[in-house]
């Protein structure tokens, strides 16, 4: 069987319009770069440092993304909910449980390209309690390779919704075979990790995003899964996480909730790479053993850790890698 090497990129959280004016710039170059077959953004701070819009959505998947994952300021905007709920058909009988697998849906091989109508190109975490608005998990076809995207939201120091683990567990077994990467929205760094070793060797990829801050601790788990605890943020790097600091410092200074805005000056899209073996016919994870409910493990083939600097005139590319072979 010919196996042959896909790889994801998976970018942090975009903060604004500085964040999207340094994603249009840097992501085609990282594709590029990369060779990438799929390119996951989570883009849930697009707008003015909190939510997304129609626009800002049409931006993301124009720079290069196959699909937006968020967290939960997917909510801020009301007028973004009707989007949302073009996607709650695509998938929710998995979301609220049921184990059906779900149906493909084509991304862009050229881009930017339209999508058809069943091809959802934003999800909210997929654990938030149905009825909620929108789909928290897409299967993508490119080129013949398949993804199943996957995302999730923690419920540590945040609002206690349906559990994570048992939603990753119902929809990787649905979809058996078929590598998942999984985004991660969560505060608790504790949290993330054990999610990472719940899914070593069920999920290709978890990511964690949220707290906008990257991580030292790229890896490969023990089971062959490609773990970060946070992806870090694209936009701003002169501010805190993001946003404007003198505001922020007035906040924890005095505790007076001042409007927030996000900073000026330089940015940087940050976020990983993940190359991983598949069976060429039909996305398979290359693997030498089964998970604990049969499904093929997967096994990273190299994780890194991306941090492209943009301004206005010049590009650095600063990229810190981790490779890792195949175990036996």
């Amino acid at each position: 069987m010919t196996r042959h090497p896909m790889t994801v990129l998976m970018i942090g959280d975009v903060v604004g319009e500085a964040g999207l004016r340094a994603l249009e710039t840097g992501l085609p170059r990282l594709i590029a770069r990369h060779r990438a077959n799929f390119v996951i953004v989570n883009g849930e701070n697009a707008v003015e440092g909190y939510g997304l819009n129609g626009p800002a959505l049409e931006r993301i998947i124009a720079a290069g993304a196959d699909i937006v994952t968020s967290g939960n300021h997917v909510w801020e905007k009301g007028e973004f909910w009707e989007i949302l709920e073009r996607h709650t058909a695509y998938g929710g009988q998995v979301m609220r449980g049921d184990v059906s697998p779900l149906a493909p849906a084509r991304s862009p091989v050229e881009r930017p390209e339209p999508q058809g109508a069943s091809a959802p190109l934003i999800l909210r975490p997929a654990n938030y309690p149905a009825p909620a608005p929108g789909a928290g998990a897409a299967l993508l076809e490119k080129n013949g390779k398949h993804l199943l995207v996957i995302n999730l939201q923690g419920r540590e120091y945040m609002t206690a919704i349906d559990c994570p683990f048992q939603m990753a567990d119902t929809l990787i077994g649905a979809n058996p075979g078929v590598p998942a990467v999984i985004d991660f929205h969560a505060e608790s760094p504790a949290e993330k990790e054990a999610l990472g070793l719940y899914l070593d060797g069920m999920a290709s990829i978890v990511a964690g995003t949220h707290t906008h801050v990257q991580t030292a601790d790229a890896k490969i788990l023990p089971g062959g899964t490609a773990y970060i605890t946070d992806l870090g943020m694209t936009g701003p790097t002169d501010g805190v996480i993001g946003m404007d600091a003198e505001i922020c410092l007035a906040r924890v200074k005095t505790q007076v909730l001042y409007r927030m805005r996000c900073a000026d000056g330089p940015c940087a899209v940050q976020g990983i790479a993940v190359t991983f073996d598949i069976n060429d016919t039909n996305g398979e994870t290359n693997a030498d053993s089964e998970n604990r409910d049969g499904h093929p493990a997967s096994s990273a083939l190299s994780i890194e850790t991306l941090w492209l600097d943009v301004d206005m005139n010049t590009i650095e590319e600063n990229v810190h890698t981790n490779t890792h072979e195949n175990r036996p």
